[in-house]
């Protein structure tokens, strides 16, 4: 079956009829949604013209039923005479005069104790001989003084190497001083000023002995420079011990420093040397260190008890330099766990304190006093230890728990040539013995 003309024009027909049916649904279909559109768009505009209400910026119509007149009755308007209060604030009763004084008499202390001792405190300033040339100052510190002859303590670390000592006190006198004496191994020092129209106003020297952890200690000196200034705090722990002398000279015998006075007062570069003082004002130490990472102040500081500056600083006046009582005996490494208190039990010892005494040195005090050494040792975390030598428990009746102890009581209660008495355990039995001590050697 085949396609002819008049069957090809009536299809052509029939589809442009059908073309125009679809347009013309279509036209209606987007007239019809037009006209929804501009309804919606007129019904909106005249809602918001009804009743305008303002929302910020912008204004919008509502609708709103007004009230009746029956409703305006029951609410009964009229004028009102209330009026605002205002309000003041509350202002507080001033304490009783008595609670306040109560309040700040500790304030009054620390007041009256730096107007006492603040002119005793003085600042000083080092050209060393590594600058003497250009003239420079080179560091600062801190010192107080002893007596009206002049002398002024200080720190070791504060004047040594200096060429040159300038001394300035509170009220602004300055002059020269000369160094009298040095012991790097207990960081303390005496310069001297000439005392024709100085200022001087000695301490009074405390007594170190009594000190116990909690007491308030109050700190004045010159930190960074700045002269005259005061911090509080109190005693953060006693009977710690500074290489002192390893500090400023690593070839130097390895002594500690012994007792030192640890604190949570603020003291800074510049503290050094400056006193360390109870609630009495008395001097109970020397600020000697600070233990920091960053250069400033961390909350631990030290200070060089007053008990040991009484048997140093007279030494230096007389002699320019101290000497030290000396026993001749070395003890076990103090490392953590190794104190006699770890050991005892694990090595059936008689006493749980005291000092081992590991190796008497020849031609000692010690040795001319028979004091036995150990010659049997067992290893204890790795470490020999001496089981069977001579084990000091006390000297002249004050109990000694370790070797920190024992150097303590030997350079703040007694001098080279002195006899002390020793009590000893040796194999079970509890002995005294007389030690005529020597003089430490350098």
């Amino acid at each position: 079956m085949g396609w002819n003309f008049e069957d090809f024009q009536q299809y052509e027909e029939k589809t442009r009829q059908t073309g125009r049916f679809s347009a013309l649904l279509i036209g209606v279909g987007i007239g019809m949604i037009t006209l929804l559109v501009i309804t919606a768009m007129i019904f909106t505009t005249v809602s918001l013209l009804a009743d305008p209400v303002v929302e910020g910026s912008q204004t919008r119509n509502v609708t709103r039923n007004e009230p009746s007149a029956e409703d305006l009755r029951n609410a009964n308007y009229r004028p009102s005479e209330w009026q605002p209060v205002v309000q003041q604030p509350p202002t507080p009763t001033p304490l009783p005069v008595e609670l306040v004084q109560q309040a700040d008499e500790e304030y009054l202390l620390l007041e009256n104790i730096y107007q006492r001792v603040s002119p005793s405190v003085v600042n000083i300033e080092i050209v060393s001989r590594y600058h003497s040339e250009s003239d420079t100052i080179d560091s600062s510190g801190s010192g107080f003084v002893l007596d009206m002859e002049g002398h002024i303590v200080t720190n070791s670390h504060v004047v040594r190497d200096a060429e040159e000592i300038l001394v300035t006190f509170s009220n602004g006198y300055a002059t020269n001083a000369e160094v009298v004496g040095i012991d790097d191994y207990s960081d303390l020092a005496v310069v001297q000023i000439d005392p024709a129209g100085a200022p001087l106003v000695p301490v009074v020297l405390g007594d170190s002995g009594q000190l116990r952890v909690g007491q308030r200690v109050i700190a004045i000196g010159n930190p960074f420079g700045l002269e005259g200034s005061m911090t509080v705090g109190i005693v953060s722990a006693l009977g710690r011990t500074l290489p002192s002398v390893q500090l400023l000279d690593p070839t130097s015998q390895p002594y500690s420093n012994p007792s030192i006075i640890q604190v949570d007062a603020s003291v800074n570069p510049g503290n050094s040397g400056g006193p360390l003082l109870d609630s009495y004002g008395q001097v109970i130490g020397i600020n000697t260190a600070i233990r920091t990472e960053s250069g400033g102040f961390e909350g631990i500081a030290f200070a060089v008890p007053v008990n040991t500056v009484k048997r140093v600083i007279p030494q230096l006046i007389d002699s320019g330099e101290a000497k030290y009582s000396w026993l001749g005996i070395s003890t076990p490494p103090s490392v953590p766990g190794l104190s006699l208190a770890a050991i005892a039990n694990e090595l059936s010892l008689p006493v749980t304190s005291g000092v081992m005494i590991d190796t008497v040195l020849p031609d000692s005090p010690a040795e001319r006093a028979g004091l036995r050494g150990g010659t049997q040792t067992a290893q204890v975390r790795g470490i020999d230890v001496p089981i069977d030598g001579d084990i000091v428990v006390a000297i002249n009746t004050t109990m000694v728990n370790d070797i920190d102890d024992l150097i303590a009581y030997l350079v703040e209660n007694t001098s080279p040539g002195q006899v002390v008495v020793l009590t000893i355990v040796r194999e079970g039995q509890t002995l005294d013995v007389n030690v005529e001590l020597g003089v430490r050697p350098d």
